[in-house]
């Protein structure tokens, strides 16, 4: 039996740096995610912010929730680019081939990219979303852009349209298994050539697919809420899809976040999440 799982409550959950010209950081000494609701009150101090602590007791069941179905995502022509935007890994997705649909979307979505939040091996957790206040060493988000918008993320950003984003989230975590995931050995095999900050190389393209990186997950149990971007302007536009199955990969790869160049106001920083989760599930 199909188990799809709805989060309903107060809700308080990346992607997208929604807006440039918005001065922001994550831990600097006058400047850090406290001063968000206050530096851009008109979106980061709404009532659908993102991340969330999911707190499983309090989910309820819902029938709408069907089995999403991807399109290709078994091509591994669609992976485009990977790069170093400072704070994250972003792979870049040909959206003229790839699209997500059903799970109770409202429409068919473009698939435009995928990114990577990590925090510090196992010690320091990397995930936004937390599970009964359980955070995972990464998390990996696929942005997918309502049909309407032909693939402008910012165009559904500009447009203030509560359905202009889906994000799929999956966390990822350490597996003591012999066994290795190949998706995530050619993944990251292409960190070294992107260490610094600003750094992209295509030769990514023809080498994997998005469904081998997702190897091992049932799509079809999840969790899902109404929420935000995770960064100023913190826009409340995002159906968010948090996968109950974890990405198993080598304890290694979890580690492999120390060799890229990160820009020291921007790092990703648990204390966030932390501080969010308070008006969580």
């Amino acid at each position: 039996m199909i188990i799809l799982l709805l989060c309903v409550a107060l809700l308080c959950p990346t992607v997208y740096s929604s807006d440039t010209t918005v001065e922001w950081c994550y831990h600097e000494p006058t400047c850090d995610f406290t001063t968000w609701p206050k530096n851009v009150h008109d979106y980061c101090s709404g009532t659908k912010q993102s991340p969330i602590n999911i707190v499983t007791s309090k989910v309820k069941a819902n029938s709408k929730l069907t089995p999403f179905t991807f399109t290709g995502f078994d091509d591994d022509s669609t992976l485009l680019s990977i790069g170093n935007t400072g704070d994250s890994v972003i792979v870049t997705l040909d959206g003229d081939k790839m699209k997500v649909e059903g799970g109770d979307l409202p429409s068919a979505y473009t698939s435009v990219q995928f990114h990577l939040h990590w925090g510090k091996g196992s010690s320091v957790k990397g995930s936004e979303h937390t599970v009964d206040g359980k955070g995972y060493p990464m998390e990996l988000h696929i942005v997918n852009v309502h049909s309407k918008y032909n693939g402008s993320a910012k165009a559904a950003i500009d447009a203030h349209d509560p359905n202009g984003l889906a994000v799929l989230s999956f966390f990822v975590e350490g597996s003591n298994g012999t066994s290795k995931s190949k998706g995530w050995e050619i993944l990251t095999s292409f960190l070294p050539n992107i260490t610094n900050s600003g750094v992209t190389t295509t030769d990514i393209m023809n080498t994997t697919t998005m469904n081998s990186l997702l190897e091992g997950v049932n799509r079809t149990k999840y969790y899902r809420y109404q929420g935000s971007l995770t960064t100023p302007r913190c826009n409340e536009i995002v159906t968010w899809t948090v996968f109950k199955d974890t990405i198993k990969v080598n304890h290694d790869m979890v580690s492999q976040r120390k060799s890229i160049e990160r820009d020291s106001a921007l790092q990703h920083n648990s204390t966030i999440q932390r501080h969010k989760h308070k008006n969580g599930l």
